[in-house]
């Protein structure tokens, strides 16, 4: 065991909890919560949007894909709960417009993370085990965010949608729109809609799976194969005081199946009690631009030039909520490792060749700008939208994949000149 890390997880997790408890109101710290909670259960059960893709191509596994359609399902149904008998327009839900802005940023996000190997969210949990990789992708991003902004506040091909339903005219499609008069007020049409949606992409994953079996390219990850070759834990053989019961509490890998089921829970609490989905990528521009007011630039030119708030840029960082979900993330993150002694044996080098480094800025950049066309990154325009009943989640699904296809074989070509 390695008891450095393990108390240092404890330490900064009882540090990080009582700054917060102190120094921000309740709303905020609820934040917190939930980000120290997400950033956790992403790392400790290695889920990661990014890594659908990247997984399926490079290692045939499409085990993860799988798993993000079941919490897709399971989140949509929760959040029914908050929405049966309401009205929608009230709850500030994540309907996302369907344009040339969310095919074209879909394509870019893909792209981009597979280069970066990480989402918006996943940057936020790659701090966990490496430096300067995620560093450079995170002010990159920030930058792409950021020179989106104006693009996002005035052009129509991502503002207004080529296709809506009733509840949301000119704004995106409502699934439970297609089924009024249906059981439920047409959330039971929505719900069943969805399950077929995700059906879908696990018989297509299957198939996927099995081809790359059957031609013998299928090479595994090594994450998912110690979460398949892990037996469960009987905490009663064991003294609690133990070091086999900190393995089962601390370092063993969830499997994907619990990190899903926590992440559900989680982003249910969040919309029951922020009335908001899960976002991320915003906050990155903001970011940049206190960058830019920090060597000088006039806070007044920052926010004419991405018509954005000026106090968005300006107002205390822990202030703003997702700020300080962001944070709780990459706490979350830290501290599993720390707990499951993970965090120094998985810390990359620092340096990196000009090559990658390039090709980091460049995918940063790609999926902050296609933050700004498809109106969010994979929290923002993927899982929330789709919980949220969106149908450009969905099709942000299709082109985001699509675009991650291309980013990967594009990098085998060049890997190989």
């Amino acid at each position: 065991m390695n008891i450095k890390e393990h108390l240092g997880g404890f330490a900064l997790l009882g540090l990080v909890l009582t700054l917060g408890a102190v120094a921000l109101d309740s709303a905020i710290f609820f934040r917190l919560l939930i980000g120290l909670g997400l950033g956790y259960a992403l790392t400790r059960a290695s889920l990661g949007f990014a890594g659908s893709v990247n997984r399926a191509y490079r290692a045939g596994s499409t085990r993860l894909m799988r798993a993000l359609m079941l919490m897709f399902v399971a989140t949509a149904i929760a959040s029914t709960a908050f929405l049966y008998q309401k009205d929608p327009t009230d709850m500030g839900l994540w309907v996302n417009p369907i344009n040339l802005g969310l095919i074209l940023g879909g394509l870019m996000f893909g792209f981009g993370m597979t280069f970066a190997g990480c989402c918006a969210s996943g940057v936020l949990t790659y701090f966990s085990n490496s430096l300067a990789r995620p560093a450079l992708v995170l002010f990159s991003f920030g930058m792409g965010v950021f020179l989106g902004f104006p693009l996002q506040a005035q052009e129509g091909w991502i503002r207004e949608s080529l296709i809506s339903t009733a509840t949301y005219e000119g704004k995106g499609v409502f699934l439970p729109d297609l089924f009024a008069g249906g059981p439920l007020d047409g959330y039971f049409g929505a719900i069943l809609l969805t399950a077929i949606f995700a059906g879908i992409v696990i018989w297509l994953s299957h198939r996927y799976e099995r081809n790359r079996k059957q031609n013998d390219t299928f090479i595994g990850v090594a994450a998912e194969k110690e979460q398949l070759e892990s037996t469960p834990s009987d905490l009663s053989q064991h003294p609690f005081f133990s070091a086999e019961t900190y393995h089962a509490l601390f370092v063993k890998r969830w499997t994907m199946t619990t990190g899903v089921a926590v992440i559900v829970v989680l982003f249910t609490l969040l919309m029951g009690v922020t009335g908001s989905g899960w976002g991320a990528s915003s906050p990155f521009g903001f970011w940049f631009g206190r960058i830019l007011i920090a060597i000088g630039t006039d806070p007044a030119a920052i926010a004419e030039f991405t018509q954005r708030p000026e106090h968005l840029f300006t107002m205390p960082f822990f202030d703003h909520p997702v700020n300080v979900q962001n944070i709780g993330i990459m706490l979350g993150a830290v501290i599993s490792m720390l707990l499951a002694g993970r965090f120094l044996s998985g810390m990359s080098k620092l340096r990196l060749g000009k090559q990658e480094a390039a090709m980091l800025v460049v995918a940063g950049l790609a999926m902050g700008l296609g933050t700004r066309f498809a109106n969010g990154c994979n929290v923002g325009a993927l899982y929330t939208p789709i919980a949220n009943f969106s149908l450009s989640g969905w099709i942000f699904l299709v082109v985001m994949v699509a675009g991650g296809i291309f980013g990967n074989w594009l990098g085998k070509k060049m890997k190989n000149a």
